[in-house]
């Protein structure tokens, strides 16, 4: 599985008052491992930074003044996500941004070049009702460093949400290593080698049993008058309340 982390900087909070994106940041997940491969750009929007995301983010205009457009590295931004499921906190934001800036050179939105998104806001929230979902906040509950986040920074900040999202998802993870072990094991020599299952045996049930059965329900049945979840004809017999 194909994951790409991914966090935005902006010049503002909404692109329909004409903000743009000045920062993408994405890390890779391969089958939730951290390959290393990652695709970092700051983009020169050609209009002013509002005082308050400056403020926030620390990128001035002067410093993507010679930056590139979004027009010049929309096609290697797409070969980097397609495909893959994004992992972003507060999807919505970061989503409505790019969607903006694909509309505006005639291109594919995200959730056509992309297989789904995962929005770890959302996620923080629904298991951990009326806590707070911050990316901070949820650094200090997974004991994830965020000690170089002095700014928010489009790459360093899906660095640490990789990590977030992994631990988030951690119960996930031991489900598959746990399936994992069932088709591999380690040799003498420290090397993984396959596992041959045995063929599964089918059982069926004798006819001895098939009529123990059918009387245990029987008496189910007559117990509930006539109400019996595993004996649909018992179910449709009952008398009407």
């Amino acid at each position: 599985m194909r994951q790409i982390v991914l966090d935005t900087e902006t010049t503002g909070l909404d692109w329909r008052n004409g903000d743009r994106v000045i920062e993408i940041g994405c890390v890779e997940l391969l089958n939730r491992s951290l390959t290393g491969r990652h695709y970092h750009v700051y983009l020169n929007p050609e209009r002013g930074i509002d005082a308050e995301a400056e403020a926030v983010h620390g990128i001035t205009a002067e410093f993507l003044a010679d930056k590139p457009r979004f027009r010049d590295v929309a096609v290697e931004f797409e070969d980097f996500v397609r495909d893959a499921e994004l992992v972003i906190h507060n999807a919505a934001f970061d989503v409505g941004f790019l969607n903006h800036e694909l509309s505006l050179l005639g291109r594919a939105r995200l959730d056509v070049l992309c297989s789904g998104v995962v929005d770890t806001l959302k996620m923080a929230k629904e298991q951990n009702p009326g806590k707070k979902a911050s990316l901070d906040a949820l650094c200090e509950r997974y004991q994830v460093d965020n000690g170089r986040r002095t700014l928010h920074g489009a790459l360093l900040d899906a660095e640490i949400l990789a990590e977030v999202y992994l631990a988030m998802t951690r119960g996930q993870e031991s489900l598959m290593i746990g399936l994992d072990d069932v088709e591999a094991a380690i040799d003498h020599g420290g090397e993984l080698v396959p596992v041959e299952r045995p063929e599964l045996r089918v059982l069926r049930a004798s006819a001895a049993e098939e009529a123990a059965h059918a009387d245990l329900l029987a008496g189910i049945a007559k117990a509930n008058k006539g109400l019996c979840l595993w004996l649909p004809a018992a179910a449709d017999e009952a008398p009407a309340a």
